[in-house]
């Protein structure tokens, strides 16, 4: 059973500084041993906490993850041209464009996840979002919307693991690795930790955290923010050893005549769904919980508990488009 303690519910919680998942340090105070930095690169916030006996050998250690995360963010990101997922977005329709196989693993598992969660997550959702502009409130129009429907489905996305090609078998598909590449950044710094010998730390990568060990002999303590109130936190999480994730309608999003247009999209219609605000999930590893929290969004309350409670050794805490929290099996008897 991962390691969350018993008391989940906590009174709401002004914080000083707020990222889509807070993460709350205690105390406050990091001596010589401990290191700690922040960096924006991934389009977020990215944070690295560790303990090292060895000062000079931890600051090292804190660049060396942030430098993963530059290279993974060049491998993967949608926004820049030279990447290897904008080659394929660019070549993979006409025919296969040989990737590495770091990135083909990746898309692997993505679409692996569509199986699992019969479709709701699903990389092809850009052939949609690409036409949406959060920061200049643009959408797509209704022709730009039925032309891009057809496109998205993950059974369009062809992978051949001997050759490392990926292809595209319909005309238009675009995929990004939004819903899961963050949390694989974070899975991939803490590794090179790990093999480095750290014990102690924490990588967060905006709503995607991994902890590993205690902090100053206590739990490392998560919050889940307000949805609707960026100074405050309405659940707080004492984790060790375990990964948690959050998705919510107020990371990127505008609204237009009292409609809030946010990036988590329904592969159905290519629109934003409203039925959650937020959706978080605890598990092993931010891979998995990164999916998850997109899956179990755009699933909804229900569907969304009915699958995180098939899967093992993974909670849920999902607050709906009312303020109401609800908890998976495992949290609830925890309560």
């Amino acid at each position: 059973m991962l390691s969350v303690l018993n008391r989940l519910h906590c009174p709401m919680i002004t914080t000083y500084r707020l990222i889509t998942l807070l993460v709350l340090l205690l105390p406050t105070c990091i001596n010589a041993d401990w290191q700690r930095q922040e960096a924006a690169i991934m389009g977020t916030a990215i944070t690295v906490e560790l303990w090292h006996k060895d000062d000079t050998q931890g600051r090292e250690l804190v660049e060396t993850i942030m430098d993963e995360m530059r290279r993974i963010d060049h491998l993967m990101s949608s926004y820049k041209p030279d990447s290897e997922l904008s080659a394929i977005n660019v070549g993979a329709a006409s025919g296969p464009v040989t990737v590495s196989e770091e990135l083909l693993s990746l898309i692997e598992r993505a679409l692996e996840y569509s199986v699992i969660t019969t479709g709701a997550f699903d990389i092809t959702y850009a052939s949609a979002g690409q036409h949406y502009d959060y920061r200049n409130n643009k959408k797509p129009d209704d022709a730009q919307l039925q032309a891009a429907l057809p496109a998205i489905d993950y059974h369009h996305v062809k992978i051949d693991k001997s050759a490392s090609t990926v292809a595209f078998m319909h005309p238009g598909v675009r995929i990004d690795l939004g819903g899961i590449a963050k949390g694989y950044a974070v899975d991939r710094g803490m590794k090179l930790l790990q093999q480095a010998g750290v014990k102690t730390a924490l990588i967060s990568a905006g709503g995607d955290t991994r902890v590993i060990g205690k902090r100053w002999d206590r739990p490392w303590h998560i919050g889940i923010r307000n949805p609707r109130d960026e100074e405050n936190i309405v659940s707080m999480i004492p984790l060790e050893n375990s990964a948690i994730s959050t998705s919510g309608d107020y990371e990127r999003f505008f609204e237009e005549d009292g409609v809030r247009y946010h990036h988590i999209l329904d592969p159905k219609t290519g629109t934003s769904t409203h039925e959650i605000l937020s959706s978080s999930i605890i598990g092993k590893y931010a891979t998995d919980t990164d999916a998850l929290s997109t899956s179990v969004f755009i699933l909804g309350v229900d569907k969304g508990m009915q699958l995180i409670d098939s899967i093992p050794d993974t909670e849920a805490i999902i607050i709906d488009n009312k303020g109401d929290m609800h908890y998976s099996a495992g949290l609830a008897r925890a309560q």
